[in-house]
């Protein structure tokens, strides 16, 4: 199937470093080491926290990237694996393992050079008992629509996010967000509230007429006035 193209609009970035493309790119020789290193920097892009890592078993829980590697599964797990011991080696990605024998996988960056050396001594490791770092392979519209329009997530506002899309209709988080930004108040709560106050009171009567003055009236009542400074 053909790519369809880029979408209208605001989409979201990621950066890479200008060494990528002209120290490694000449270099690598490869194209799974080649997809695995974009893959890492698109992955750990979406990673929060200080110390940003990935394991082979996060990528192999993306089916849809781990079946471009080969035609079969399992010539794709020998792909991914082969993939990641050159990305290693030529000094891309640094790997370390944990005593449980699980490997962790950084970007050689300042930061990933000392994650990596702090296990090695002993000084750090994740914490087994704190949620992994998350990431989200498919993106709730929800998530582009507070990027584009309020500001860069994070792992509470995602969570909020994605309860709200599990509860709310999806016209219903569109039409929210375009009050909320015709009255320019580029705030969740008071998009939530917004979306509350249907849920609760119902929606009739209630629909985005178009005119930010009206609409500034009709929502910045004593009821949303809360969530407006």
């Amino acid at each position: 199937m053909a790519f369809q193209g880029f979408p209208t609009g605001k989409v979201r970035l990621i950066s890479l470093p200008v060494q990528f493309f002209t120290q490694l790119v000449p270099e690598i020789d490869h194209l799974g080491e080649l997809k695995v290193t974009l893959y890492a920097f698109w992955y750990l892009s979406q990673v929060e926290g200080n110390f940003r890592y990935f394991t082979r078993e996060a990528i192999l829980a993306d089916e849809g990237f781990v079946s471009g590697l080969a035609d079969n599964p399992e010539e794709a797990v020998s792909v991914l694996e082969d993939s990641l011991r050159r990305a290693v080696e030529r000094g891309t990605l640094l790997k370390v393992s944990l005593p449980d024998g699980e490997d962790l996988y950084f970007l050689n960056t300042p930061k990933g050079r000392t994650a990596v050396e702090a296990i090695r001594a002993g000084r750090w490791r994740p914490d087994g008992d704190a949620e992994p770092p998350r990431v989200y392979l498919d993106r709730p519209n929800i998530f582009r629509l507070y990027e584009e329009n309020i500001g860069p997530l994070t792992p509470l506002i995602a969570e909020q996010l994605e309860e709200a899309a599990a509860e709310y209709p999806a016209e219903w988080i569109e039409e929210a967000f375009r009050i909320a930004i015709a009255n320019n108040v580029r705030r969740w709560r008071y998009i939530e509230a917004i979306l509350q106050h249907w849920r609760d009171e119902g929606r009739d009567g209630k629909a985005f007429s178009g005119d930010p003055a009206k609409d500034r009236e009709r929502y910045l009542t004593d009821k949303f006035s809360d969530y407006y400074e």
